[in-house]
This record gives structure tokens, sequence and C-alpha cells, in this order.
């Protein structure tokens, strides 16, 4: 990725990454899981909703946190 592009992405970053990022705690987690929610009602299962992706990416940083904090039953 250029420098370009990494200057355009810095200021929408800024504001994206108090929503995504890696999952810390119970409050990140908890936060994730409702965005992922959130998410789940607006994309269903259309796989070509412009949203499709953030959904899976936040699905991905929940399985990530789960399988590090959360213990199995």
């Amino acid at each position: 990725m250029s420098a370009v592009y990494l200057e355009q992405l810095t200021p929408i970053w800024n504001d994206f990454s108090k929503f995504i990022h890696v999952l810390h705690d119970e409050r990140d987690y908890k936060k994730a899981v409702s965005l992922l929610d959130s998410l789940i009602d607006i994309v269903g299962e259309n796989e070509k909703h412009p949203l499709a992706s953030l959904m899976e990416l936040v699905g991905v940083l929940i399985t990530q946190y789960e399988d590090i904090y959360v213990s199995e039953l």
C-alpha cells in the first residue's frame, strides 16, 4: 500500500478504530458482539452487501478473543 493511500486512510482510521480493533478485554468483546448483532440485522446473508466484509472481520475478531479468553464448557 502506498504512502498516499495511508495518508488518506489515517483520518478515517482515527474514527473507525473506535469500533474495529483487536479485542483486549470483556468491554471490547461486548461492544464487538453488539456491533456484530447490528451488522447481522442489516446485512443478513447478503454476501454482496457493502458491509458484509466488515461483518466477517468483526466475527473473526470475536472468534479470536473467544479462542484466547473464553473457556470451553
